[in-house]
């Protein structure tokens, strides 16, 4: 009886996750999970967690409604993983009140925009082998970033050869525009997708008065052998 009160009395997330260190850090709860060879992100995290620490391991994902339960989350340190994909909803729940977000030294080349700029948080995705692209520059415009890092945001890949190497930053301030440029491309494939419709119009329309102008002659080469035909038979 005394031992089912017990288990009563512990309130739910106190636990702390095997692989981690769970102690308290300016009269909030820190979860230390550095360097622990984690390949994902610990699924017995304590509700009540302000600060996460899970840099120096092996994740290489963040799936949707990663953190959906920590509704007391203020910091996450993601630095230094082996992250490459980052779903869309993988912030879900922690939006609001995440205050930093460390992404910086992983293997992520593009992420959803939609899973940074909802967040309030000052981010750090430096040193990352970023593709620059038009979701990039969105976030590097609209999202909060952090300015120690910004000048680290740079091109491993991009759509010309004169930007890789380069910071983004310093590449936008050049007036390079990713978005305008596959405004571009959509309005060439709308145009050739037009151009095809047009053409296969026009194919139809030849071949449909090629069609009823022979026609027309098989019809007038059989009425004009009619009245022969009629003057054999007498």
């Amino acid at each position: 009886q005394a031992f089912f009160c017990l288990l009563l009395c512990i309130p739910w997330g106190s636990s702390c996750p095997p692989s981690c260190q769970c102690t308290e850090r300016a009269g909030a709860k820190a979860v230390l999970c550095s360097s622990r060879h984690l390949e994902e992100i610990p699924k017995d995290i304590p509700r009540d967690v302000v600060f996460l620490k899970l840099d120096a391991n092996s994740i290489t994902r963040i799936p949707s409604n990663a953190f959906r339960h920590l509704s007391h989350l203020e910091e996450i340190d993601l630095s230094r993983n082996a992250i490459e994909k980052i779903d869309r909803a993988a912030f879900k729940g922690v939006a609001a009140g995440l205050r930093s977000l460390d992404l910086s030294g992983n293997l992520i080349r593009s992420i959803p925009k939609e899973a940074l700029l909802a967040l309030n948080a000052k981010l750090r995705l430096a040193n990352n082998p970023w593709h620059c692209e038009c979701a990039l520059q969105e976030v590097l415009w609209e999202a909060r970033l952090d300015p120690d890092s910004v000048q680290d945001i740079t091109c491993h890949t991009a759509p010309r050869e004169e930007y890789v190497g380069k910071p983004l930053l310093q590449v936008l301030d050049a007036g390079v525009n990713f978005c305008s440029v596959r405004q571009r491309t959509m309005d060439v494939a709308m145009f050739v997708a037009m151009f095809a419709w047009f053409a296969m119009v026009i194919v139809y329309v030849i071949c449909y008065v090629r069609h009823n102008r022979d026609d027309a002659c098989r019809h007038g080469d059989y009425l004009r052998s009619l009245p022969s035909a009629q003057a054999h038979a007498e």
